[in-house]
């Protein structure tokens, strides 16, 4: 077993080969908004909710220094822009694969968007990375959305599935792109993806259910797992809503039945960390 493999058996559960993952990297994008704002707290709360990992940037890794779950893996995210950018689609490398290495990370991750006038230098960097990142034995998240003058429609299903399988093809050991919207033309993206798939939350959703929802329709299409920000952190009870969505991608339980859990939240107070 190689030092990848069994960085990747932290990430992906290895009874069920799938993943639910938090990401936490809003703050340099946004700032420090709802639900990241008390990054311990947030990061607790996902550990408490049986996160399987989180995405952080480096100088979060070490403001939670002292409270990290070791049995979370830890994903540290290299790739930054902001909302303030007259370029915000293009995104930076701002950490490296030997920074996350010595910062203890299990695995490392980039943001690509394409289809827009930056896709070359981001295209570059993380094929950068993904060399770098095999060379330590550390597996490469690629979270790849179709942004720009090119793209009429981000969750075009064909764009969606170009996006993943351009991350397989680059190397990521893991992708992450927008849910398609139906289970039919998203398994079409896992069926041409040969790397485990997983989805991300987007914007925050206007009800529990829509969420529970998605995610049901992802992992019966064939993901394996989410990766899904806002939609946890900013819940109300954030802990809870990320062991519904655990139900979902390890148990198998249906939308109801994952919504249930979500019902206890005014019994299990201690589970509101944000």
């Amino acid at each position: 077993m190689t030092g990848k493999s069994i960085r990747l058996e932290r990430i992906l559960n290895p009874k069920t080969g799938k993943t639910v993952i938090i990401p936490m990297d809003h703050g340099v994008t946004m700032g420090p908004i709802n639900g990241i704002d008390k990054i311990r707290d947030a990061v607790s709360a996902a550990s408490l909710g049986g996160a399987d990992g989180v995405v952080l940037h480096k100088g979060m890794v070490k403001a939670i220094s002292g409270i990290f779950n070791p049995h979370l893996a830890l994903i540290l995210h290299l790739s930054a822009s902001t909302t303030l950018s007259p370029t915000p689609l293009k995104k930076s490398l701002v950490s490296s694969v030997e920074e996350a290495v010595r910062l203890g990370a299990d695995c490392v991750s980039v943001h690509v968007n394409i289809g827009n006038a930056h896709e070359k230098e981001m295209l570059r960097d993380l094929s950068r990375v993904s060399r770098e990142a095999e060379s330590w034995g550390l597996p490469l998240l690629a979270m790849i959305y179709p942004r720009g003058e090119r793209v009429k429609d981000e969750y075009d299903p064909n764009l969606i599935a170009h996006a993943a399988r351009l991350g397989a093809e680059l190397g990521a050991d893991i992708v992450k792109v927008s849910y398609t919207g139906d289970p039919e033309s998203f398994g079409k993206v896992v069926e041409g993806t040969p790397v485990p798939v997983v989805i991300a939350g987007g914007p925050k959703m206007d009800s529990d259910l829509e969420v529970l929802k998605m995610v049901k329709e992802a992992i019966d299409a064939g993901a394996k797992g989410t990766s899904i920000g806002r939609n946890v952190f900013q819940h109300p009870f954030p802990a809870l809503m990320c062991k519904a969505i655990s139900s979902i991608v390890h148990e198998n339980k249906g939308v109801e039945e994952a919504a249930e859990i979500l019902w206890q939240g005014e019994d299990w107070k201690d589970a509101q960390c944000c």
